[in-house]
């Protein structure tokens, strides 16, 4: 229906509608006893609210630590009362608890944006069951919130980079040689509005250089995807337009290379196909042009990839167009692409080892990395400085460019581009050692690359692909062809290689391989059970995972990136990194899931996912609606309180949440689609999952009693 699916907007604009989206029919209703006790009556009743004032009294009572949220940690009432609309107002009727004045909190601040002085509202909403409050704001109102597009519609904004650190911060976008649409397209855009100062840059034909990229750094700027040619409706004239993508949220406003995969999951779920075909063609983009697909789509950007899902995206995003005209068109293209960025990125040096034939992040780069803050590295730098008798700033500029030779620093910065690629930034299992680390994720990756790539062509295109100009690797030849026999042999050499270097049979586990050191590691990382999702495992090393190592690894809101032991201790000295233990993440949860479910583990998939469910059902819940970037998996309270060095996004915000986060709120939809209904009843009852199972087992011992 059109008022669930632009639920939010429509409520406040059509406020004296009915909207009951909650299934209050229910006996069971789980928020009942966070209701107004006030009122024997069964049926919601609906409130008329004047806006301005009670917005004002309801964060004058209960927002007592004054950051316009209403959580457990407030010491409010918790109590305010509403006039009823069946009394026009005259009668009042109380609104009760943390749950409902929060949600209340979140429509008057909506119905404040859009202007309206009076709501009429419906305590349905107020006592929505929040399993079905969260799926309906991330299908209807956070995906919306996320999307963005790079166009004349929206350059002065996006152009801008929060990470510009220079003295005259502005609009900026760089355009590939291969792009002379596009070029022309903004050039004109920039006379035509000078005040908004875009500069439009052209990159060099040929190879990007790290050094070149380096000098780019005093002029950071956007870099330009897909557009796509559509009619005005205002004018009728034929112009471009960005196709759109989804962001992560908080700080991270462009396109970025694996929360697109994540997003994507859930965009699926949702019927957002649009949204994640659009991406998977950004990303086709990106590889053409600038030769992988980027860490973000920012200059500072252009020699970093990220870990590779586009395959599958792909394949996922065919499978739901297969019947439209141009679909086959779709996922040639995206296959050329990834042969393209497999061959250029993954199997070259620097980072394919060529001993043992598995690959490694480790981008090119010189100097420091220029997205960090100005504070980031001074305890690593600052010794150098005075070893140098320089001031901090002419330091860091004397390395970045040459003039200065630390061998040491260019050691500790190839690791650190190397975390940053693999998308685990930051962690002690990376922390000096990340580009020497043949890593089971990665490697899972590329085998699942191989596996799709090799079917993909057997199925769909006769067994013999062509690869054009455009999508040729160095070393290749227009119209070379791609047999699926030559990647079911990469497939079955890669098996070999994981299992020779990276299966560690006596722990029944994936470790990483040092390729320097020439030896396997010892850190415990969730992403062992990635080789499961990509389908390495075989039945065997699948039971050895379950058996010995998810009990390492499973937490009470899911899944830890990796074992405390492995972590070590942490002190003001050697602080917590956000991609370690106690830290939970949305991809290592949905990623494992998918890979028990392959193998056949249900009930493992669907323990995890109810885990992780609740604690971010809990955290809703409990603080406002807040839904953010990682959580504490071992914390049943307040789980998205991170203390690791970047903090959490998602949770700064004022009054309601209109993004979410991106992969998390995947996660959720996602989850919500291998649990069972009885599992969702007992999510939105707020149940933990050992009082789940406990209720579960004793009422299948009653019945066999």
């Amino acid at each position: 229906m059109e008022n669930e699916r632009r639920n939010l907007e429509h409520y406040l604009r059509c406020h004296s509608e009915h909207h009951s989206l909650s299934d209050n029919s229910d006996n069971g209703n789980p928020l009942s006893r966070r209701a107004s006790q006030d009122d024997a009556a069964r049926q919601p009743r609906k409130f008329v609210v004047p806006v301005e004032s009670t917005l004002r009294a309801l964060l004058a009572r209960e927002d007592t630590d004054q950051n316009m949220q209403i959580t457990i940690d407030d010491n409010g009432p918790k109590v305010l009362s509403l006039g009823t609309a069946a009394s026009d107002g005259f009668n009042r009727a109380n609104v009760r608890g943390t749950y409902m004045l929060s949600n209340l909190l979140q429509e008057l601040t909506l119905a404040q944006g859009y202007g309206r002085k009076h709501i009429l509202l419906d305590e349905s909403r107020l006592n929505e069951n929040p399993v079905k409050r969260l799926a309906r704001l991330v299908k209807n109102s956070f995906w919306d919130g996320l999307t963005r597009r790079i166009d004349a519609s929206v350059i002065e904004k996006v152009g801008v980079d929060p990470k510009d650190w220079t003295d005259d911060p502005r609009p900026r976008i760089y355009v590939p040689p291969g792009a002379p649409e596009q070029l022309e397209y903004y050039t004109r855009l920039s006379k035509e509005r000078p005040e908004i100062r875009l500069d439009v840059q052209i990159l060099p034909e040929g190879r990007i250089t790290p050094e070149y990229v380096r000098d780019l750094n005093d002029k950071p700027g956007l870099l330009a995807v897909a557009m796509e040619e559509h009619i005005n409706p205002k004018t009728g004239i034929k112009e471009l337009q960005g196709l759109p993508f989804v962001v992560p949220g908080g700080r991270f406003n462009e396109l970025y290379g694996w929360d697109s995969y994540m997003v994507s999951l859930g965009l699926l779920i949702n019927d957002r196909v649009d949204l994640a075909k659009s991406m998977v063609q950004n990303f086709c983009f990106c590889i053409q042009h600038y030769g992988k697909i980027l860490n973000a789509n920012r200059s500072y950007y252009l020699g970093r990839s990220q870990p590779p899902f586009l395959t599958d995206m792909a394949l996922r995003v065919y499978e739901r167009i297969k019947t439209e005209p141009e679909s086959l068109d779709f996922l040639r293209t995206a296959i050329l692409a990834a042969i393209k960025e497999y061959y250029s990125v993954w199997m070259v040096a620097p980072r394919l080892d060529p001993v043992t034939g598995l690959s490694r992040y480790r981008p090119e780069g010189v100097g420091v990395p220029p997205e960090t803050e100005s504070t980031h590295f001074t305890h690593i730098l600052e010794p150098y400085a005075v070893k140098h008798n320089m001031s901090f700033a002419d330091f860091v500029r004397a390395y970045n460019h040459g003039a200065v030779k630390e061998p040491d620093l260019d050691i500790y910065f190839l690791h650190d581009r190397a975390v940053r690629e693999s998308g685990h930034d930051t962690s002690y299992r990376l922390e000096n050692v990340a580009a020497n680390l043949a890593t089971i994720d990665l490697n899972a990756l590329l085998y699942k690359y191989e596996v799709d790539i090799a079917r993909t062509i057997h199925i769909f295109f006769n067994d013999e692909l062509k690869v054009p100009a455009a999508f040729c690797a160095a070393g290749m030849k227009p119209n070379q062809c791609e047999t699926s026999a030559a990647w079911d042999r990469r497939v079955k050499r890669r098996r070999l290689a994981i299992d020779k270097y990276l299966w560690n049979e006596s722990k029944g586990m994936y470790f990483d391989y040092d390729t320097v050191k020439q030896e396997q590691g010892t850190y415990e990382t969730a992403t062992t059970f990635w080789a499961m999702w990509a389908g390495v495992s075989t039945p065997r090393q699948a039971a050895s995972l379950v058996i010995r190592a998810l009990p390492k690894f499973e937490a009470f809101g899911g899944l830890v990136s990796g074992t405390e032991e492995s972590r070590g201790i942490t002190s003001l000295t050697r602080p917590n990194r956000q991609w370690d233990y106690p830290y939970g993440w949305a991809p290592q949860q949905m990623l494992a899931w998918t890979g028990l479910l392959r193998y056949g583990y249900q009930e493992e998939a669907e323990r995890l996912a109810y885990r992780w469910l609740y604690m971010v059902t809990k955290a809703f819940v409990d603080f406002n609606g807040v839904v953010v970037e990682k959580y504490d998996v071992t914390r049943p309270i307040d789980p998205h309180k991170v203390d690791a060095e970047y903090g959490n996004q998602g949770s700064d915000f004022k009054g309601v949440a209109r993004e979410g986060f991106g992969w998390v709120n995947a996660s959720y939809v996602y989850g919500l689609n291998i649990v069972n209904t009885h599992m969702k009843r007992a999510l939105g009852a707020l149940t933990p999952w050992d009082t789940f199972h406990h209720a579960t087992e004793a009422g299948m011992e009653a019945l066999r009693i």
